[in-house]
């Protein structure tokens, strides 16, 4: 993949750049791919789980790490403050300093910005894994481990192509700068504010933006042109002062767990329809020329209902899953706090529920209009209910969608790039996840973003035995 990296940043400039050494690149970096896996091993091998605050100090390490990568390498690097967080207690801790570095200020070249991030989702052995998941383990070719396809490979592939062009005192075509948080997995927290703040100075002689936090489609190479966004909700019943046991009180309260149950059925119908007024009449309608797209893409709805292990899908064919999956907005339950939930049984009325859900948005949602939307709807759900308890409803969470105009020459560059190296043409994909700051640095700094993903169809993106193609 690292070779499409070369061959994109030669063609950011046009033919001219084309005539750099590309082959020689090549075999520098086919020769150097044990190097490049125990550089990734060791990044794995760091516990940097952003939603984890007793794992903060792993996370700080790992930004560390990536800061003196790039400074042994020359660039100009610095690691920026971008505030604190307040944790649910009310105590606040530093946030982890964003990294970002410089490579090249030549101002006869464009100037390309790498955008990714360090931090991982958690992982447990006893979650399912096959491995340990911060061992970096290579099995046939695969490296299995947390946060290797999302997003430490990616990242490194980007520090290792400039790395390339170094060793082989082969002047870089681009000049590269990189912009690398620690935060991105639990909504990029202090990094809006600061692109704001950096818009007029490490932002002022970017030309394009390149992202690599994503992944392929299939076995086909993909660009990405749109992520969904995410609006994340707690939505809170509180009843009896204390946890009650059923067979004394059971039948004389009204319990919060049945109310909560009772307003989040509220949210979707069993075939997939958003409940909520309002959510559905904001979608962007599916153009014709979008629906030609996706009936081009390289997509087996046999495999892909294998791979998840369902008997099932709730769509018949590839444009509507497709379109289900990118393009719409979807409701997802992820989990009720204080509920019972370990092995046995346990007979008591917890005296409040948190239920965890989120709903992902698309073009032309606002995340501010859908937190209302929600409100006001749970809380009409809730008032038929005539119940004594308290219903509070929280966004914590509002990253909007993101689209680009896979007409620009960046994707043109992108296209090309797939070509060179993999001899087809490239799947012009969307995600279904969200990526918060590519709307940002959209709406903030102007530029031009491109997705390239570094990453298989099969990696285990956030859950177990997640892995990177050798």
């Amino acid at each position: 993949m690292i070779r499409v990296l070369l061959f994109a940043s030669m063609l950011i400039l046009g033919s001219r750049a084309l005539n750099f050494q590309l082959d020689e690149l090549t075999k520098y970096i086919d020769s150097h791919q044990e190097e490049y896996v125990e550089t990734l091993r060791e990044w794995v091998a760091v516990e940097s789980d952003s939603s984890d605050v007793l794992k903060r100090a792993e996370l700080d390490r790992m930004m560390d790490m990536t800061a003196e990568k790039m400074r042994k390498m020359g660039g100009k690097v610095e690691m920026v403050d971008i505030g604190l967080q307040e944790l649910p207690s009310g105590k606040t801790i530093p946030l982890p300093k964003v990294v970002t570095a410089q490579f090249g200020s030549d101002p006869g070249k464009h100037t390309v910005c790498i955008y990714g991030h360090v931090d991982v989702q958690p992982a447990k052995k006893e979650d399912g894994w096959a491995t340990e998941p911060y061992n970096l383990t290579d099995i046939n070719g695969n490296l299995y481990g947390r946060g290797a396809s999302d997003n430490k490979a990616p990242v490194l592939a980007w520090i290792h192509t400039v790395e390339a062009y170094q060793a082989l005192d082969i002047d870089l075509p681009v000049n590269v700068k990189f912009i690398i948080e620690g935060m991105e997995e639990t909504g990029s927290n202090g990094l809006d504010a600061m692109i704001v703040s950096r818009n007029d100075t490490f932002f002022s002689d970017v030309d394009y933006i390149i992202i690599s936090d994503c992944g392929w489609l299939s076995r086909r190479p993909a660009l990405t042109y749109g992520t969904r966004g995410n609006c994340y909700f707690f939505a809170e019943v509180e009843g009896p002062k204390q946890d009650l046991h059923s067979g004394v009180y059971g039948g004389t309260v009204i319990e919060p767990m049945t109310d909560l149950i009772g307003i989040l059925d509220t949210l979707i119908s069993p075939s997939g329809e958003i409940l909520v007024p309002g959510i559905r009449e904001a979608v962007a309608p599916l153009s014709d020329e979008e629906w030609k797209m996706y009936q081009d893409i390289e997509f087996d709805m046999e495999n892909y209902k294998n791979k998840i292990g369902v008997s099932r899908l709730m769509y018949s064919n590839k444009v509507e899953l497709l379109a289900h999956r990118w393009r719409y907005p979807t409701v997802s339950i992820h989990g009720i706090e204080g509920a019972f939930s370990a092995p046995g049984s346990k007979t008591v009325i917890p005296a409040k529920v948190i239920a965890k859900f989120s709903i992902r948005q698309v073009p032309d949602m606002d995340p501010a209009v859908v937190e209302k939307q929600v409100t006001d709807h749970l809380k009409a759900a809730f008032a038929k209910r005539k119940s004594p308890n308290k219903l509070k409803v929280t966004m914590i969470i509002g990253a909007k969608p993101w689209l680009a105009d896979t007409g620009h020459p960046l994707y043109k560059a992108g296209r090309e790039a797939v070509k060179e190296v993999f001899k087809v043409e490239p799947d012009m994909i969307r995600e279904g996840g969200t990526i918060p700051i590519a709307r940002t640095f959209q709406d903030v700094t102007k530029k031009s973003i491109i997705m390239l993903p570094i990453g298989g169809f099969d990696d285990g993106l956030h859950s177990q035995n997640e892995k990177m193609s050798r």
